[in-house]
């Protein structure tokens, strides 16, 4: 809860700190008391704000309790007692927002995968419209979208389509992608005009660095062989291609899109540490949160997540019953930050919500 001796104490903290700094010699310390001081410096000055707010709420409740006050003076203390009252719930809601729990992981660059499932040659196809909504977001975002690996149908869509996106904070605007997607429309190959049923599953892995787990060599099993038609478009007679295997976890990744062994390694071992970093995430959330299974859901990929229903026109997100009816400005890349966005501000009020029990 946000009392006045929590606020009292959110503005001493960041007073500490500078006190800290000012007599801090050892360089490393400085550092580390910067990086600090910057977390609350928002936090503090927003806490500021609300501490003024509610002296001046007291101030003027004074007055109006005031029996020798005079009735105009009274009047014009409440009307604006009204207003500073409206300002202190918005600046609460501010500052509730500003403490919540950063993930830790918001702000990095992610490794995305979309699979073909259910449906065949349509499913195929269904997995590269989402392929192209997301890489033309991620254009809109002024991102840098990069394929890594893909498996094309005999059609056209995509079996399996490995990519990366880079930038600024784009784990958090995917991070609720991750699931499976089901598409209801009236297939290409459909004589009948029949409306068949078909899924994709994306899977949104944040891309782990050197920093975030120690990958130990000596847990890496890795074989070279040549690559075969159905992976990888470059079929030559050298192994380039590459298979890891990460033996305490039993993780196989296959690299083979490109003609150099070394690029499919350095390929390979990117995707293997941040499935690997996945799975440590989940780990660690399954232990820490068990109590919050918020609507927004848990990125489970055997979870359906989304409908793209193309006869009406509509897209429905399932985990927060919002169904919008604009599919083709949504499957072009054009409004899925609308879902995003929806997403998002769940996500926010569920944490809101802990917060102020806690």
């Amino acid at each position: 809860m946000l009392d006045k001796e929590r606020i009292r104490l959110l503005i001493q903290k960041r007073k500490d700190l500078e006190e800290a700094m000012n007599v801090e010699t050892d360089v490393k310390t400085r550092i580390k008391l910067s990086q600090q001081y910057a977390e609350v410096d928002n936090v503090a000055l927003l806490a500021e704000t609300l501490q003024k707010l509610y002296e001046e709420e007291e101030e003027l409740n004074d007055v109006i309790n005031d029996e020798e006050s005079d009735e105009d003076f009274v009047r014009l203390a409440k009307s604006e007692l009204f207003s500073v009252q409206k300002k202190i719930k918005d600046d609460a809601h501010a500052l509730k927002i500003a403490l919540l729990p950063k993930d830790k992981d918001a702000e990095k660059n992610i490794i995305l995968e979309i699979r073909a499932g259910t449906g065949g040659d349509e499913a195929a196809l269904f997995a590269a419209d989402l392929f192209n909504m997301y890489q033309r977001f991620a254009q809109l975002k002024q991102w840098k979208f990069e394929v890594i690996a893909q498996s094309f149908s005999d059609i056209g869509g995509y079996k399996e389509v490995i990519s990366s996106i880079s930038g600024n904070n784009v784990y958090q605007h995917f991070q609720f992608e991750s699931g499976v997607h089901r598409v209801q429309r009236i297939p290409q190959t459909e004589s009948g005009g029949r409306i068949h049923t078909s899924a994709a599953t994306v899977a949104v892995l944040p891309e782990a660095d050197e920093t975030d787990f120690e990958l130990d060599m000596k847990d890496l099993r890795i074989d070279v062989f040549r690559a075969s038609g159905a992976g990888g478009q470059h079929v030559n007679k050298t192994e380039s291609a590459v298979r890891i295997t990460h033996l305490p976890t039993h993780t196989v990744v296959v690299q083979q899109d490109e003609k150099s062994q070394h690029k499919n390694k350095a390929k390979a071992l990117r995707l293997l540490r941040a499935r690997i970093y996945e799975q440590l995430r989940k780990d660690e959330q399954e232990e820490r949160s068990e109590k919050r299974r918020t609507q927004v859901g848990s990125g489970d990929r055997s979870e359906r997540i989304r409908t793209y229903n193309y006869p009406q026109g509509r897209v429905t997100d399932h985990r927060i019953n919002l169904t919008l009816h604009k599919l083709p400005q949504i499957i072009s890349g054009e409004a899925i930050h609308e879902i995003i966005d929806n997403l998002q501000a769940q996500d926010e009020l569920e944490k809101l919500a802990i917060f102020e029990d806690e």
